[in-house]
Formats: C-alpha cells, structure tokens, sequence
C-alpha cells in the first residue's frame, strides 16, 4: 500500500519518511497528518494506524504531548500492536498531568514482557514518578512565575548570566525579530537567535534585544554558557546542509566590548554522527559538562565533560550516577560540585524535570529532584542561579504549542521568630532588660526589651538556643530550646518572669504532707526551678522561709514551718547549691502576706495593698473566703541576702 501511496500525487509517505529520517519533525508531522487525511476506506486501517504511530512520534519529539497522545490513541485504535507505543503514550500522558491514564499505560508496556533493559528501567521510572505525581505531595517552598520582560509570543528559553555581576542575562529565542527568515524544519518556528537583557542603574531589566557582532545567522544559535571571565561563549549551534540529518554542534564566540565574534566550532571528537549541545563551564573554568548522544553513553542523550585545559584524553561520561536510558540535558554548573540538569529517565512529573545533583567525596552524586513547583508535566529545564535561592528556568507548561518560555524563580527566606515578654512576679513589664541568645551554629544576638518588656528575635530553622534575661534589680533567667526543622514560617513565644533583688518571692506549688516538714514529690519541678534560678545567679544568696496560717500556736508554727524550709535547703544542696549560700527561716504566721496586683486578679475577692492578718481574715463573712486567704498565707518563698558572692 505503501508503494501505491507513493505512486500517486499529493502528499507521499515516504516523504514524510525521509523528512523524519533527518529530524525534520515538524514538517514530517504535516506530512505524515495529510497522508493520514486521505486513508478512509477500511482496508487502509493499518496503514493509517503506521502513519499515526509515526506522526505521534514527531509530536513527541515537538513537546506536543497532547497531539501525540492523540495521535498514539488513533495508532492502537487502528491496530497497531507495537508495545513501545505504551511506552510513548504513557510519557506524552504523563506530560500532560495525566497521571491515572498515564499509570494504564506504563503497566501495559510492562506486562508486554519487553526483553529491552533500558526500556524496561524507563518505564518502572515513569511509573514510580507518575504514582507519586498522583499522590498531589507538597511541593518545596519556590515561587515560580512568568518573567514577562524576556517572553514573545514565540519560544524563548536557556537563560544564562554573563557573569557574577548578574546584570546581563542571555536567552535564546524565536521572536518575530530573530535573524533567521525562514522557519525550522524541526520545529516549525523561526530558528533561534541569541538575544541579551541588561539592567539599568536602578537595577531594572531593559528591553532584550539582539546581541551585537557575527554571532546570530540564519541558522540556529542558542543554549550558551560563559568563561568565568565572560570573555568566551560556548553555545550551541545547528548542523544543516540540504537533505541531511539535522544536528547541533558546540561552538565558542569571543566578547570585544559588547560584540561578539563569529561562532568557530569546538572540536570535542572527530564523531560527525552524533550531536553535541548544552555547553555549561564550571566556575573555575576547567571543564565544559555537555549532552550528547555520541556512543559509549547509556542511552538517549547522556551528559558529559571535557577538561578545557588539557582536553587530550579527558573525555568522560558522567556515569550512570547522573545518566539513565532516558535523555539527561542542558547540565548548569552552580558550584564545582552542585550540578543541576533536566532528565526524562527519572521519576519525575513527566516530560523533563529538573534535578540537583551533589557530588560526594567518592566521586559519585546525589541526586534529587527539585520538585513542584520548580518541575511540572510539562518540560522544565535551562535552569540558572542568581542571587541566593532564586533565578530563571525554561518550561513549556500551560503552552498546548510546546513553545517554551522563561519563568522567574525564588525561595523566599523563612520568617522564623521568637517573641515574648520580661515580667517580674507579678506580671509588670519590665522596661530596659536586657535579651541575649545564643545558637550553636555561633549566633549570637542581643536585645533590650521595650517599654512594655516586649521582645523579638529571627531566628533559623534547626538550631539549638540558650537565652539569658536580666534587668537592675531582678535576677537573671534563663531558658533553652531549639527551631524546628520543618520549612515553613514560625512564631515562638517565650517569657520570662524575673525574680525582684528587693522584696520576697513565693515558689509556687511547694507541698508537704499534712502537719509535716516532708516535701511531697509533686514539688520537684518547682524546687528545681529554683535550682536553675540559683546557678544561673551565681554570685546570690538566699534566705529560704517558710509561713503558716493562723491556726495553731505561735510556737508549733514556728517550729513547723521552720522544718519545712530547712526541707527546701536540704533539697537545694543535695542539687549542688553551696550551703553557704541558704539560710533557713521559719516565720510562722508572723509576717502575713499583702496582696499584689497579681494576687488581685487570681483572687478577686480581695484587693491590692490588704494585708491577710488574722483581724482581717475573721473580719470575712464568708468561711471559703477565710480557707482562700489562710491558703494564700501558707506558703514558701526566698528572699535575696547578697548579690557578691565569692565575687571579690
């Protein structure tokens, strides 16, 4: 049928072949579509069902997941039997975020019983980045949006920075006003030129516009990389002769001033075969880390490099550490060490995600994939760093052309806080103390609280702190605690209640058994409380006193709560405090205690400034008011003796 076809005018199959044949997917498509138009009758089903698995394979090779989807449906429906034909549509499903259906076809290649390795590799990798796809996991904390100032209506992608002065950004592009007035026979769209942003004093980006010299032809130029000088391109530029396959190559340019030189090829093997592109230099300028789909490789296109310095004998594949069956392209070197590139050969999103790959100290690498929103189903590379965490990358999503355009990109810095105020006992502010923290990753801040004792501080995530509080006339304070390690923004809070120099200061939640000195065990957590107070105030001395209610007899209270607070003393020493730091008191009901304002609000029934003697307590009508203020008589508290202990 075939041959019928190619005996008749109009569109012929086997032009269609021959322009596939050289890369010329764009315009073997159309052909491939009107050959497809004309087979209607029911014995031409299996030869529309070839011609449909060829013009998938085009649309494949264009980004155009879509049509190629499409295409592949109409190549089973008509018969096709082909088990790569799976494999396809589950790649073009899996790129257009079609995961579910995308899941069917991978497990259908599979099941075929494929005898090929790689193929079998490709599809448990497409299946494994499809399922976890579907499952809609959190992606990283990236912003990714459209960087309008450098898109046409046409493809614009690879950006690349000249320098470290990151004021010039280079992109290849297909715009109405590129060189070229022809179109690409692979693409369909004007072939790319290289074009150059630049920003003003205010630090704004200017309008792109071509770059100056004999860089640009009519022919494809694009996808650069630069000296660390700036002073040489390496960019890639196409192979076209008539009714040959098509191809790209390396080739280097020379900066004088603002222009540059007419492109000179970079020999990397005598191979006229394979292709060369995505040059990408390392930052110290020694090696030149590329894609190609030159032999000894592990299949579809595998990264590269070359030493620039000494290039006899110092081609290397970078292994399959970073290589897979699938294609590993546009490799961009941010350190010596930290690589990142686009490859279809991993779990991933679908079409080409973007990975970063870490080398270890044996040799190999760590990669990972840099995850939504960075990677979409769609094709995403031609990544590029700038400042910090932020830069451009080159992605197809949401354009059903397959026309690929720049995205800005940035990680915004987390806002971890800790904020809180410095109280004394009684819950006043206390203005003018004094805030310091330390991390163990050496940090090392240092604030004095505001008038309302408020405080704040940025910290990071996943570092361990000590803060220390102290004001004139109240004992210092300190408390520990460590950042999560989780990345989102966070809020702590953290007060701290200062012990006053000048007058008494109740521990709370001190119990005895009844009629006894013996502390209970649900008092520790205070006792130790005070413990801490003590070592974080090394030079104080203490009075520890103990006082009743006014039941009993002068003598028995005395006596009683001068028991309890040798108990507290003993306890305070067998923690380590020195003994001749505490003294012990007991006052029994002698000394009755005033209300404070704190007192006050937890216990409205009395108010600021009454003392609770025994006149007034049987002065109250009401005998649970009576019980609340014997309570709040009974209690253990310190009083500060010296502030020099051992000091001099």
């Amino acid at each position: 049928m075939a041959a019928g076809l190619a005996g008749c005018g109009g569109p012929k199959l086997a032009k269609a072949d021959e322009q596939m044949a050289r890369g010329e997917y764009f315009d073997a498509s159309k052909t491939y579509r009107k050959v497809y138009n004309k087979l209607t009758k029911r014995e031409e089903r299996p030869l529309r069902g070839e011609v449909a698995y060829k013009m998938a394979e085009c649309h494949r090779k264009l980004s155009q997941n879509a049509r190629a989807s499409a295409a592949y449906q109409n190549a089973l429906r008509y018969g096709q039997t082909d088990s790569l034909i799976h494999l396809h549509l589950a790649q073009s499903l899996h790129a257009e975020g079609k995961y579910a259906a995308a899941i069917k076809e991978y497990e259908a290649f599979l099941a075929s019983g494929s005898k090929s390795a790689a193929l079998n590799e490709l599809a448990e990798e497409g299946l494994s980045g499809a399922r976890t796809a579907a499952e809609k996991r959190p992606g990283s904390r990236y912003v990714v949006r459209t960087f309008k100032p450098a898109n046409s209506r046409r493809a614009d992608y690879a950006p690349m920075y000249l320098d470290r002065s990151l004021d010039q950004l280079y992109f290849t592009t297909t715009n109405e006003k590129a060189t070229g007035t022809r179109k690409s026979e692979i693409t369909g769209m004007k072939n790319g030129d290289i074009w150059v942003m630049r920003k003003n004093e205010r630090g704004e980006w200017q309008r792109p516009e071509a770059v100056e010299g004999e860089l640009n032809s009519e022919y494809d130029e694009g996808i650069v990389s630069f000296s660390p000088d700036g002073t040489t391109m390496y960019l890639t530029k196409a192979r076209r002769s008539p009714n040959s396959n098509t191809g790209v190559e390396i080739y280097t340019s020379q900066r004088s001033d603002a222009s540059w030189s007419a492109p000179v090829k970079f020999e990397i093997t005598a191979d006229t075969l394979s292709s060369y592109g995505h040059p990408a230099v390392s930052p110290d300028g020694t090696w030149l880390y590329f894609s190609s789909d030159m032999p000894g490789g592990s299949g579809g296109k595998d990264l590269w490099r070359i030493n620039l310095k000494e290039r006899a004998g110092s081609l290397e594949n970078l292994g399959e550490w970073i290589n897979t069956p699938g294609d590993e392209v546009f490799p961009y070197m941010r350190t010596d060490s930290v690589m990142y590139f686009s490859s279809n050969g991993r779990p991933g999103y679908g079409g080409l995600d973007i990975y970063r790959a870490e080398m270890t100290r044996s040799g190999g690498w760590n990669v990972t994939n840099m995850g939504l929103p960075i990677n979409s189903s769609a094709d995403d590379f031609g990544i590029t760093f700038g400042e910090g965490e932020s830069g451009f990358l080159s992605s197809n999503r949401g354009d059903a052309r397959g026309y690929d355009h720049i995205l800005q990109f940035e990680l915004p810095e987390l806002k971890i806080n800790i904020s809180g105020w410095v109280v004394d006992r009684d819950d006043e502010p206390i203005p003018n103390a004094v805030i310091r923290i330390v991390g163990n990753d050496g940090s090392n801040q240092k604030q004095v609280a505001k008038d309302d004792g408020s405080f704040s501080f940025p910290l990071d995530r996943g570092v361990s702190y000590v803060m220390l509080a102290g004001a004139r006339g109240f004992l210092n304070s300190r408390q520990e605690f460590t950042s999560d390690t989780t990345e989102t923004d966070a809020e702590y809070g953290i007060d701290f209640i200062l012990a006053s120099i000048n007058k008494p200061v109740v521990i709370e939640n001190i119990f005895y058994d009844f009629d006894r000195a013996t502390l209970r065990p649900e008092s520790k957590t205070a006792l130790d409380e005070l413990v801490q107070v003590l070592r974080d105030n090394p030079n104080v001395t203490i009075e520890m006193a103990s006082h009743t209610d006014r039941h009993g007899t002068d003598e028995y209270n005395i006596n009683l709560s001068s028991r309890r607070a040798r108990s507290v003393i003993d306890y305070l020493i067998s923690a380590g405090i020195k003994a001749d730091r505490l003294q012990s008191q007991g006052y029994g009901e002698s000394r009755p205690k005033t209300i404070t304002k704190r007192l006050a609000r937890e216990h409205p029934a009395f108010k600021e400034g009454d003392v609770l003697t025994e006149e007034y307590i049987l002065g109250l009508d009401d005998p649970d008011l009576q019980e609340e203020a014997d309570q709040i008589n009974r209690r253990t508290e310190f009083q500060v003796l010296s502030i020099d202990y051992r000091m001099y």
